[in-house]
């Protein structure tokens, strides 16, 4: 798939038996996502599912890097949603970057590892389309004590 080509995201996650969540009610004073003109971003997502964190607690320390790594998908969809209540998600041209951010303990290294995660549910979504830039950063600590949290900027078509 090309990003010209007209595709249904929403057919896409349905392909791939996903659904996209609720989007998360904010936790601070800030909005889900935000358009500027045919760029929308998302706030930082946490794993949030059905309204609460799957787990707290640092990477390579409570938290193994592949639950992580899990948690980091999660994440991604909750920015889908977001992304599709503001804009509709079919909308999307293609993923123009990911941001991770992961709360790690003392001397874990693996954050490229733990937002694959988000990375991986890109590109089976997106295809083509969902080749982006990226960062993964250990932090000391995230809202909540997430493990992990997950910001997208896409391109509208």
């Amino acid at each position: 798939m090309t990003s010209t080509e007209a595709t249904s995201w929403h057919a896409r996650l349905a392909e791939l038996g996903l659904r996209l969540p609720p989007v998360a009610a904010p936790v601070a004073s800030y909005v889900p996502a935000v358009r500027t003109g045919n760029l929308v971003m998302t706030s930082g997502q946490l794993p949030f599912v059905d309204g609460g964190l799957r787990r707290t607690g640092k990477v390579g320390g409570s938290v193994e890097a592949e639950d992580a790594a899990h948690d980091a998908k999660v994440c991604a969809l909750n920015a889908l949603a977001a992304i599709d209540d503001l804009v509709g998600l079919d909308s999307v041209a293609r993923v123009v970057r990911v941001v991770g951010y992961v709360a790690s303990a003392e001397g874990f290294t693996g954050q490229p590892r733990v937002i694959n995660g988000a990375s991986e549910l890109i590109g089976k979504v997106f295809g083509k389309a969902g080749e982006h830039a990226r960062s993964a950063v250990g932090v000391a600590e995230l809202p909540l004590g997430a493990p992990v949290e997950v910001e997208l900027t896409v391109e509208l078509r």
